[in-house]
C-alpha cells in the first residue's frame, strides 16, 4: 500500500448529499472488471450519457476537475452497501483523498485499508473551501497528514482529527495485517510464555500444535 503523508493538487468540489458506493461504481461492474479498471467507471451514471459519451456538466468531467487528487464532498459520503471496490473506483480516478462532513462507516474503514485519508471536517469548512476551489480556478490544496491540517487554495489552515493507529497507517503504508505483524515479537513472547504456563491447549488428542501456526 501506498504510504500517504502530504499531498498536493486540484481538489474538486462534488458536494451532493449521501453519495452511495452503487453511485460511486456500479454493481454489476465488479464481477466483469479487475481492480485496475474500475476507474474508467466511477460515478458513470453522473459521467457519461447513455450513448457513452461524456456529461460535460459533471464536475470530474471538466478542466482542472479532471486530473483531481482531492474529493469535497457531502454529508454521508460513501454510504450503501460494504464493497471495498468503491474505494478503488474512487483510487483508480486518481483520487487520494476525500473530504467530507461523515462518510459511511464501513466505506471509512475501507479508505484507510487501501491508502486513502477519509477526512472529517464540519459542512460549512467544506463548503468554504469548495467555494475556494471553484473562483481560484486551478489553485492547488494540500492535505498534509503529518502535521494533521488541511490548506485550502487560499491558504487557510484547518486542522483536522484522525485516530492515531489510522495516521500510522497511512503513514507508514501499512494494511492491518502488516501493522499487526509490527508487533511479531511481543505476539511470539506471548505465546512462549502462554505455551509454558498452559501447554494442554496447545494439544489436540495428544498432538502438539505448533504455537506459530
Amino acid at each position: 500500500m501506498d504510504k500517504f503523508t502530504v499531498l498536493t493538487g486540484q481538489a474538486a468540489p462534488l458536494l451532493r448529499p449521501n453519495i452511495d458506493t452503487d453511485i460511486i461504481i456500479r454493481i454489476d461492474r465488479l464481477a466483469a472488471l479487475k481492480r485496475a479498471e474500475l476507474g474508467r467507471f466511477a460515478f458513470e451514471a453522473w459521467r457519461f450519457r447513455p450513448d457513452g459519451s461524456e456529461e460535460p456538466e459533471f464536475v470530474l468531467n471538466s478542466a482542472p476537475y479532471r486530473l483531481a487528487v482531492i474529493l469535497l464532498a457531502g454529508p454521508n459520503f460513501g454510504c450503501g452497501s460494504s464493497r471495498e471496490h468503491a474505494v478503488w473506483a474512487l483510487q483508480g480516478l486518481g483520487l487520494r483523498c476525500i473530504i467530507a462532513p461523515s462518510y459511511g462507516e464501513i466505506f471509512f474503514g475501507n479508505c484507510f485499508q487501501n491508502g486513502v485519508l477519509p477526512v472529517v471536517l464540519p459542512a460549512a469548512t467544506v463548503a468554504e473551501m469548495a467555494a475556494e476551489v471553484e473562483s481560484l480556478v486551478a489553485a492547488p490544496m494540500t492535505v498534509d497528514l503529518e502535521q494533521q491540517v488541511v490548506i485550502s487554495p487560499s491558504g487557510a489552515r484547518h486542522p483536522f482529527d484522525i485516530e492515531a493507529a489510522r495516521r500510522l497507517q497511512l503513514l507508514e503504508g501499512l494494511d492491518e495485517i502488516a501493522l499487526t505483524l509490527r508487533g511479531a515479537g511481543l505476539i511470539e513472547r506471548f505465546q512462549a510464555a502462554d505455551r509454558a504456563s498452559r501447554p494442554w491447549i496447545y494439544q489436540t488428542h495428544g498432538v502438539k500444535v505448533d504455537a506459530k501456526q
